[in-house]
């Protein structure tokens, strides 16, 4: 008869665990015992006889000699897949060190994965402070650990929960293997560590794209460090995506003090504008912070003619050329908000959208978000600006968002601060040349809100890559708790650091393209850039510069070996991208 669940387990002694497993599981469980000796050594054992008899008498299967680094090897095995793989206390054997029992470690997770099925379980109990863990009580240092995440990682895998081992729990068992020997060990204060497989790390690549600004339709190549952003549907109708619900749960609280209209006008991520456009739109912005498109094909349809027509060949080309860049900030469209005939004082206008801003490499600020911006009119007696900061204070200061008065030029402005973000969003009056229907006593204001860092705070999500994580179980999260807080499906991700070095020209370097490049070769994975020491040559002008890079994903497996490869990756493109002389 077929079981619901099929359990192996590797490394018993004498199979006392193996036995109150199946009798504490019930008949929906099979299992497979293993051990690594032979039929007659584990006789020896105390009680293995008699556990191996109740074993047997359920209908399950026990296997001698099998070694736990090869199970795709053993025939009994081979053509089995398993939902779980049980591991109790493993150790080399005899008096081994840390460093064995790591390569045991690794091994076996390797072995483990080519038996366990896709949405199957990787059960490891270590004794306490083994693993190296924060759950460990004390927690070794990490070098004097059997680091057993980092170790499952090298098997792409990723730790999701950690249970303390009750043995009183399971009826009859008895540890045994210290030392090799029939004597038992502490097992007070052993953890079980369960893993599951990660997706894996994918190189980004350059998109080819088309978007179309009025009449003309642009072709470009998105940069390859922005791929991972680009078509994802946070916003769209049957998202259940953290940015949509702090969406909603704003703009549900804003309809209970002004009118709110959302606009449906899907505006071009892509934007035709001068260099200054983007500072006078939003002085926050620089000309760095905007990525600047070169366009690989312009044409226009001509809808009389029913042809396209190559920019190039057009006598007005000066009419419709110039500079492209992805849109850095919603604020560019308040115009075209303002001047469209649905505008109408008193009401909220809110759209909202993805932005792009190069940025350095850090956990509170991302190349891509999720902006909310609302646009009303309001009679200046009303004090509209102070009205939106009182209305915003009640909704988010429990959340520890402070909000920050400033003046820039004749602009009137309130900040939006986090602990981990300053100025992330901002109450801004505008100027009255923006809209044609401003009067001298109404008064123009704009919210604009990063979604993304927002929906970071509400919901206790520690690093905002987790955001735009393509693993089902982030948002399954969401599907059954759409409120609650966010509890990681990745737990004590390991980090590493690395250091990168190179003589550069500092009158051509651009330190953001350095991070752009770090992005892609690393396939986001570096979580924070440091640097750690420069040094300018007296004589030839040339300059050098040693930057910290600290890996860590915190939903997917890194192992060291990954991370290596990474790393000479970085290598390899950074004098291919840059014009830089490695050192």
């Amino acid at each position: 008869m077929s079981k619901t669940r099929e359990v192996l387990l590797v490394g018993e002694g004498n199979f006392s665990f193996s036995a109150a497993l199946s009798e504490t599981a019930g008949d929906e469980v099979g299992l497979t015992a293993t051990c690594f000796q032979s039929e007659n050594q584990t006789f020896k054992h105390e009680g293995a006889v008699l556990n191996i008899q109740r074993l047997r008498k359920r209908g399950n299967a026990v296997l001698f000699e099998v070694d736990c680094t090869c199970l795709k090897e053993h025939e009994a095995i081979q053509h089995h897949l398993f939902d779980c793989v049980i591991f109790n206390f493993p150790h080399c054997g005899r008096k081994s060190g840390v460093k064995k029992n790591r390569i045991l470690l690794v091994k076996f997770f390797q072995s483990a994965l080519a038996v366990l099925k896709d949405n199957g379980e990787v059960h490891v109990t270590l004794c306490n402070g083994q693993g190296g863990t924060p759950c460990d009580s004390p927690m070794r240092e990490w070098h004097n650990s059997w680091q057993v995440v980092a170790m499952a990682a090298e098997a792409g895998l990723i730790l999701r929960e950690i249970h303390p081992f009750d043995c009183e729990a399971y009826q009859g068992y008895r540890c045994t293997g210290y030392r090799s020997q029939d004597k038992g060990f502490h097992v007070d204060g052993g953890l079980t560590h369960i893993f599951a497989r990660s997706l894996p790390h994918t190189m980004p690549e350059k998109l080819k794209m088309e978007k179309r600004i009025g009449k003309e339709t642009v072709c470009f190549e998105l940069p390859a460090e922005l791929s991972n952003y680009m078509n994802r549907n946070f916003l769209g109708q049957q998202s259940h995506h953290p940015v949509k619900t702090v969406q909603e749960q704003l703009l549900r609280e804003l309809k209970s003090v002004w009118p709110v209209c959302s606009i449906n006008e899907d505006f071009p991520e892509l934007v035709s504008c001068l260099p200054e456009t983007p500072e006078a739109c939003d002085s926050t912005l620089t000309q760095s912070e905007v990525y600047w498109i070169k366009p690989t094909d312009t044409y226009i349809f001509d809808q009389s003619e029913n042809e396209q027509k190559d920019c190039e060949s057009m006598d007005d080309q000066q009419s419709f050329t110039g500079s492209y860049a992805l849109r850095p900030s919603l604020l560019l469209h308040v115009q075209e908000i303002t001047q469209n005939e649905d505008f109408s004082p008193g009401t909220l206008h809110a759209v909202s959208g993805l932005v792009f801003q190069r940025v350095p490499i850090s956990l509170s600020r991302s190349p891509a978000f999720h902006q909310l911006l609302l646009v009303g009119m309001f009679p200046t007696e009303s004090h509209p600006l102070q009205c939106f900061q009182d209305c915003l204070e009640s909704l988010l200061t429990s959340y520890s968002v402070s909000f920050e008065e400033a003046q820039i030029g004749l602009e009137q402005q309130v900040w939006m601060n986090s602990k981990m973000l300053p100025k992330f969003g901002r109450i801004t009056s505008l100027p009255p040349s923006l809209s044609s229907a401003l009067d001298d006593g109404s008064q123009l204001i704009a919210v604009s809100i990063n979604l993304d860092h927002l929906a970071t705070v509400i919901f206790g999500i520690s690093d905002w890559r987790l955001l735009w994580s393509a693993d089902p179980r982030f948002l399954k999260h969401f599907e059954a708790n759409p409120l609650g807080p966010f509890s990681p499906f990745s737990l004590y991700p390991p980090s590493y650091s690395h250091d990168v070095s190179f003589w550069m020209d500092p009158e051509i370097y651009e330190e953001l393209d350095f991070h752009a490049v770090v992005r892609e070769a690393s396939c986001g994975s570096v979580k924070n850039v440091a640097l750690v020491d420069r040094f300018r040559h007296p004589h030839m002008g040339h300059a050098s510069l040693c930057y910290r890079l600290t890996y860590q994903s915190s939903d997917r497996a890194l192992s060291h070996s990954q991370v290596l490869g990474l790393q000479n990756q970085l290598r390899r493109l950074l004098p291919l991208r840059l014009q830089v002389t490695l050192r």
